[in-house]
């Protein structure tokens, strides 16, 4: 759909202008609520939704961008990038992988909050921001506070990176009681607000093993240079070890706005979310992540350091088992064991462009389809 003339008279060229990939998705709508905290700061000049039509209609009445579009409708990916000096990619999926290297080949700075761009095509990625010069700004959370501790560099020194994990809902669990939890068990994140494909992948710590994988792409880090550690509390969101001992870490309330935000004014901080009491809090904790009893973060690091299409068959093979488990299809476990057994039955190729990526993808979603429905 494109813009009528009275959305592009309140368009100003003066506020930094950001292409929202995603806008009606839980990221999206945040990314939305730092806009409206600091009107005379940003404006949208692009904004896309996957289908829901009522919430970009809305958007688009409040925002009034140049352009708005359902994913479907979308002419041209690179035309989204044409008049913005931010692309926001918060789709989630391997569909914002397209999205992202649209952004990167015109060259845009890009707030990557799509974990799936680097876990499937980090190598296709950062080659093309390399040959563009288009920076990469990280909005995981974790991601985030890495760049933070490290001077908002992404080729700073360092000698290890720690991600910290909340462990999810069923930390403490044992198999038998695993085999029992439902979705909406699953969804009841202790620390976090996300959206259900992500709040899934937290509870088996697949979401921690794709962040092993980014930190690999974001940061030049070999995998003995990554590691996940569980701190229950969330306030720790990552944490630098370098060189001579010394640890710098980011602490911060689990809100998803502050490192929206930061992805869009860095260097600058603005106000934002409000400031931890550490008084208050007490004590925090750290404990080692339990990787017998949470097999997905395993197989996700093993797909890692393969390489190639690996991590793309475990992601396609994912979205389809978390998408059957939300449906009540597969157990809890059943996660785990088909993207195991999929990971099993397709060889890793060399990822040597998109269509190849893609053509893993689809075969990994069948290839579960079908074990999913035996």
């Amino acid at each position: 759909m494109y813009p009528t003339s009275a959305q592009a008279d309140v368009f100003d060229p003066t506020m930094k202008k950001i292409a929202l990939i995603g806008c009606t998705g839980s990221i999206g709508r945040q990314v939305c609520e730092v806009v409206r905290s600091h009107k005379t700061e940003f404006c949208f000049s692009a904004l896309v939704a996957g289908s829901d039509r009522a919430g970009l209609d809305a958007l688009k009445e409040e925002f009034r961008p140049k352009a708005a579009y359902l994913a479907a409708e979308i002419p041209s990916h690179s035309a989204l990038f044409a008049d913005c000096d931010v692309a926001f990619i918060a789709s989630g999926g391997f569909a914002g992988l397209k999205y992202t290297l649209a952004a990167i080949e015109n060259g845009k700075t890009v707030a990557l909050a799509n974990k799936e761009s680097l876990v499937c095509g980090g190598e296709l990625v950062m080659r093309a921001a390399k040959e563009s010069g288009a920076d990469i700004v990280p909005v995981d959370s974790e991601h985030s506070a890495l760049f933070q501790c490290l001077g908002m560099r992404r080729d700073a020194p360092y000698k290890k990176l720690i991600l910290t994990a909340s462990g999810g809902p069923f930390l403490h669990l044992g198999d038998g009681e695993l085999k029992r939890v439902t979705a909406a068990d699953a969804l009841r994140h202790p620390t976090w607000k996300m959206g259900a494909k992500i709040t899934i992948d937290s509870a088996t710590l697949l979401n921690k093993g794709y962040e092993v994988i980014e930190a690999k792409w974001l940061y030049g880090a070999d995998f003995s240079q990554i590691q996940a550690v569980v701190h229950p509390e969330s306030i720790v969101h990552s944490i630098v070890l370098f060189e001579d001992g010394a640890m710098l870490a980011q602490l911060g309330y689990p809100d998803m706005k502050l490192p929206i935000q930061l992805a869009l004014t860095y260097p600058a901080r603005l106000p934002c979310c409000h400031e931890v009491d550490l008084a208050e809090i007490g004590t925090l904790h750290f404990e080692r992540l339990p990787e017998e009893r949470f097999p997905c973060f395993g197989l996700a690091v093993a797909a890692g350091k393969e390489g190639g299409t690996a991590p793309t068959v475990l992601n396609g093979a994912a979205e389809t088992a978390v998408h059957a488990f939300l449906q009540g299809r597969i157990s809890f476990l059943k996660i785990a064991e088909t993207i195991e057994e999929v990971l099993s039955r397709i060889p890793a190729e060399r990822a040597d462009g998109y269509g190849t990526l893609s053509r893993a993808d689809a075969r990994a979603r069948e290839e579960a389809r079908r074990l999913i429905d035996e």
